[in-house]
């Protein structure tokens, strides 16, 4: 429902994940008895995550680490391990960079070139791990780099932008035409980011395999406040979820939605899933892992844009193993480990088996679901005070 912002001006009213909560059914179910797997083209994934491609949460290594956990990492083409032969000396640097100094020293250090013969090396590292390996291009270097993504034998290949849409207009270059690209391409292919239903739908008829949504809602980016664009994520993931059924309608084809961004706790993960998403795509988290490149830092693919910065690195604190984070066991309280045994937990706690009916579980508005009865948590900075 609209609401009138003004004269003759409407907006519509969206939730982001801390306002909703889910339902429990009239039924409940063993957790042994849930099923949180999820399928991408002809690959099924124990776990449904992406890691995001992003240099502080993503390398080669934990790239193989998390694909043998049962999850599927997305390595930065366009990052630091494709610029510089060793990059461990540049994460040193970074690391270390004062806060005033950390945005421009990153423009600088992300102006070395990246390297053609690194990105094949860097594809086949993972795939010598034994992992299925995906990788992250933006749409302006595809059809550069493509070529070498098939020399290299990837096996799922991630179109990302900020945002992405089916229909970029510029008089000073000729843009990706998607659908061509994606018809004519011998990999599934995963774009985003979008926001919108209709944005969504357009994505899904370009024949991709998946769409990222989730337009600024990140724990390092900052273009909600650095351009003003963005929807909060439950909203944004439900309209895409719409979308998802609408083409279906049309072409009987099914479209995966991966919700990317703004999801801390296993409840966060579980309420994005339940909104519609088929998978999710989790960065700050993962960079909180003790394997993480970002020496206890975290930032996303526009911090170092050379001249709109729209991110902040970001401290996080290195607590856990990945194994930790993602399938536990936890040794914190506040939902931040053990990320998919909790998923798993809420979706028995309701009484669904399976994600696609986890999908359809009730929902409520509900922005106090965190903090009501929790005053002495809130007081004492525990559980989910923190």
């Amino acid at each position: 429902m609209d609401i009138e912002i003004g004269m003759g001006r409407t907006a519509r009213r969206a939730y982001g994940l801390d306002e909703v909560a889910i339902v429990p059914s009239r039924r409940t179910r063993d957790p042994d008895d849930v099923d949180i797997s999820w399928e991408i083209d002809a690959f099924t994934f124990p776990l449904p995550v992406m890691a995001a491609a992003m240099d502080a949460a993503v390398s080669p290594a934990t790239a193989v680490e998390i694909g043998k956990l049962g999850g599927l990492a997305v390595l930065n083409l366009e990052g630091l391990q494709t610029r510089y032969e060793d990059p461990e000396p540049v994460f040193d640097e970074i690391g270390a960079l004062p806060d005033e100094k950390a945005t421009r020293r990153m423009q600088e250090l992300y102006r070395e070139p990246v390297k053609d013969e690194l990105i094949v090396r860097r594809i086949r590292e993972i795939k010598q791990g034994g992992v299925v390996a995906a990788a992250s291009l933006t749409p302006q270097r595809v059809r550069q780099y493509s070529p070498l993504v098939l020399e290299a034998e990837l096996d799922v290949l991630v179109i990302q932008g900020t945002v992405v849409s089916a229909e970029h207009v510029s008089t000073r270059s000729e843009p990706l035409n998607l659908k061509e690209f994606i018809a004519g391409f011998d990999l599934p292919v995963i774009v985003g980011g979008c926001a919108s239903y209709q944005t969504a739908l357009h994505l899904m008829r370009t024949g991709a395999a998946g769409v990222l949504v989730g337009v600024g809602p990140g724990n390092a980016c900052t273009t909600r406040g650095v351009i003003g664009v963005g929807v909060p994520q439950a909203t944004a993931v439900a309209d895409a979820a719409a979308a998802r059924s609408e083409h279906q309608r049309e072409t009987g084809r099914y479209c995966h939605v991966v919700a990317d961004g703004g999801m801390r706790t296993g409840g966060d993960i579980a309420k994005a899933i339940a909104c519609g998403a088929d998978a999710v795509m989790i960065g700050s988290p993962l960079a909180r892992a003790y394997e993480a490149p970002g020496r206890g830092h975290h930032w996303g693919m526009a911090t170092f844009h050379p001249s709109l910065p729209r991110g902040a690195r970001v401290k996080t604190q290195q607590v856990a193993s990945l194994a930790e984070i993602l399938v536990g066991p936890a040794h914190e309280n506040d939902g931040t480990l053990n990320l998919f045994g909790a998923l798993a937990t809420s979706m028995a706690t309701t009484g669904y088996a399976t994600i696609r009916e986890f999908q359809k579980a009730e929902l409520v508005m509900a922005p106090s679901i965190k903090t009501e009865g929790k005053a002495y948590q809130q007081a004492q900075h525990v559980g989910m005070g923190h």
